[in-house]
């Protein structure tokens, strides 16, 4: 049995990529339970599947899957339903948030949650370094608006590291449907609805000034947060 699951949604990652898997490789090597990585290439342009590819012949925990491109939501629901993982967490492939912060998350999973996200907005969370102040402001008031639509009580839903125990991954990737940004929110939701318990923890963030999420992705991200509110309001997640 897989103890861990890692899911990492790429797109033209081919730089960045590499450099993240080295360093997971060395952090999952201290680990002393069984894991496997899912590299989910969503219709990368570059060189990114050859680069893993090569990887995955001299790390056989690696895998590579093929995305159907339809943004990073999509690839996250492939890698979570794919992986085989008791708990299955996702990452981003810019490496912001290490692995080893997954063992913060495990007494909380013995506490009985059963989803754990990682916020840098809450009391011990780290940003170093910081983000540029636009992208703050950017992203605290996309959480404003979600914390009132959606998500009251959570003060980062966007943050790309959240782990999920086998149980509610089945559950809420086999029933998302928001294939963007706006995807954390709604599994996030569909969890919640479902009875499942989540905690949100405090983590290390080291802001990435390639970062692949444009200006116009906040606005995206609150047009699929209207949409998931619409969607509860008319019974479509059931």
């Amino acid at each position: 049995m897989i103890f861990l699951s890692i899911i990492i949604p790429a797109k033209n990652e081919s730089k960045r990529l590499p450099l993240t898997i080295v360093d997971l490789d060395k952090k999952l090597k201290s680990f002393d339970f069984s894991y496997e990585v899912i590299v989910v290439d969503n219709k990368s342009s570059d060189s990114t599947s050859k680069v893993m590819e090569r990887f995955s012949t001299m790390m056989p925990y690696l895998k590579l899957m093929e995305g159907d491109g339809l943004g990073k939501g999509s690839a996250v629901k492939a890698g979570m339903l794919e992986a085989k993982g008791v708990y299955r967490l996702f990452l981003d492939a810019d490496n912001s948030t290490s692995v080893d912060q997954f063992e913060k998350m495990l007494p909380y999973f013995k506490e009985g949650y059963d989803v754990v996200i990682g916020s840098r907005y809450v009391d011990g969370a780290v940003m170093d370094p910081p983000q540029p102040f636009y992208k703050r402001v950017l992203g605290r008031a996309g959480n404003l608006i979600i914390r009132i639509f959606l998500l009251p009580g959570f003060k980062d839903t966007q943050c790309g590291f959240k782990c999920f125990k086998s149980e509610a991954a089945s559950h809420v990737f086999e029933r998302s449907s928001i294939g963007g940004w706006g995807f954390d929110a709604e599994a996030i939701v569909l969890a919640i609805k479902a009875g499942f318990k989540v905690k949100e923890m405090p983590i290390i963030w080291k802001d990435d000034s390639e970062t692949k999420v444009s200006f116009f992705d906040y606005f995206r991200v609150l047009g699929e947060t209207v949409l998931i509110r619409f969607r509860l309001w008319t019974g479509y997640y059931k």
